[in-house]
């Protein structure tokens, strides 16, 4: 009996350290970035624009005061910062959170973009896109049209500030997508960086009655080394968003989310773009792509070269590619394989002239077009006719 006991008990423990073995080995993997709180995220690689990791990134939701990024991004392109803005009652009537103008008061635009970035103030959002735009109408009219610049497909803005709203193109929304491409293009302005990366800023009103000092609400940049940007918002539609930008080790990650959490969750967003730029710096590294395609041979029919009793010649395809281009590197997984597909004919009719152009040959990752190069011919080859056989023969056996 006690053997029986001791054998089961030995059963019971194996079974379990097996269990154990295969659920840590499990988890150690790096195919993705665990579960994430947000409704919808987005990791993008800087560089290229590419999408690395994505949970429902195309699917549209609000997206609270992230919305702000773009709004900030057309003032700094179609403004100035000594600009003056004078307060609307609109503006000042705009509801929290606010940093509170008032009406006929002046302000440097500059400043307001401050005040717009650090404290995601709705009233000065309103007072710049007034300045800007010259209504809120015409500044949303602006926005949109600039979010389909930067190739967002899903994307329409009817207020500056992000609050929630609606007008005859339907509710105020955008895609994890299309936030992460708009992010993109604003870290490459050097002003936008600068706004977005200072802590604390003080300004007053031009006439100097009023003066406020401010702190960014973005604790993520000192929650984490390399982020170099970032903007939090929150509606009750939207719930918790995010949406920032990483550069570190030479690699630029961008991170969006969308509803990642609700009150009493506000953490989740930081622990949500934590767990995707971790994933994409452990999983991700520049690698050249470039490989030189084994082209073949290409017939060509009725062709004269050195042997003109031969109908048919050959020629050889070149890719037109210059040193840079195939120096080029972008982020790659290991396990990702970029896939050479050639496109060139099995024959030719001569004449064909060198450097004309014989076929195309496509780098592809993941069925989409990484980059596309023509094929060049390496030689000429004149059309084979009775007078220019005539001439080859009469030159070879009578001169």
């Amino acid at each position: 009996m006690k053997c029986r006991y001791h054998a089961a008990a030995v059963i019971v423990l194996l079974t379990f350290f097996i269990l154990n073995s295969v659920v840590y080995d499990v988890s150690g993997a790096d195919s993705s970035p665990g579960n994430l709180y947000a409704l919808s995220a987005v990791l993008m690689d800087g560089d290229s624009g590419r999408v690395l990791y994505e949970k429902e990134g195309e699917t549209p939701r609000p997206n609270a005061s992230t919305t702000k990024v773009l709004t900030c991004i057309l003032a700094l392109e179609n403004g100035q910062g000594d600009d003056y803005v004078q307060v609307s009652s609109r503006a000042a009537s705009q509801p929290e959170v606010r940093l509170g103008i008032r009406e006929g008061e002046q302000y440097y635009l500059e400043d307001l973009l401050y005040s717009l970035m650090l404290q995601s103030h709705n009233d000065t959002a309103v007072a710049i896109a007034e300045r800007i735009g010259g209504s809120t109408e015409g500044f949303a009219a602006m926005m949109n049209q600039k979010a389909e610049e930067l190739g967002c497909t899903d994307t329409h803005f009817v207020t500056p500030n992000g609050l929630d709203a609606k007008d005859r193109g339907g509710i105020h929304h955008t895609t994890a997508r299309d936030l992460a491409r708009i992010m993109r293009y604003a870290i490459q302005n050097p002003m936008f960086l600068k706004i977005t990366q200072t802590r604390e800023y003080s300004f007053s009103d031009i006439q100097k009655k009023r003066t406020f000092s401010i702190h960014n609400t973005n604790a993520f940049l000192d929650m984490r080394e390399g982020i170099v940007s970032g903007k939090t918002g929150y509606t009750g539609e939207a719930g918790y968003c995010y949406v920032c930008a990483e550069e570190r080790d030479g690699k630029t990650f961008i991170v969006a989310l969308l509803g990642s959490g609700w009150p009493d969750h506000k953490t989740y967003k930081w622990k949500d773009a934590s767990a995707l730029l971790t994933y994409g710096e452990k999983n991700y590294n520049y690698r050249s792509w470039w490989e030189d395609p084994e082209i073949p041979l290409i017939r060509v029919k009725n062709g004269f070269r050195e042997d003109p009793t031969k109908r048919v010649q050959y020629i050889r395809g070149i890719s037109d590619v210059d040193t840079e281009q195939k120096e080029r590197k972008m982020l790659l997984a290991d396990d990702e394989r970029i896939v050479c597909q050639m496109n060139v004919p099995e024959m030719l009719e001569a004449p064909v002239k060198r450097r004309d152009k014989i076929g195309r040959v496509t780098f592809l990752l993941d069925g989409q077009i990484l980059a596309s190069y023509p094929v060049l011919a390496e030689q000429s080859v004149e059309r084979r006719t009775f007078f220019r056989v005539l001439e080859y023969v009469s030159e070879k056996f009578f001169h």
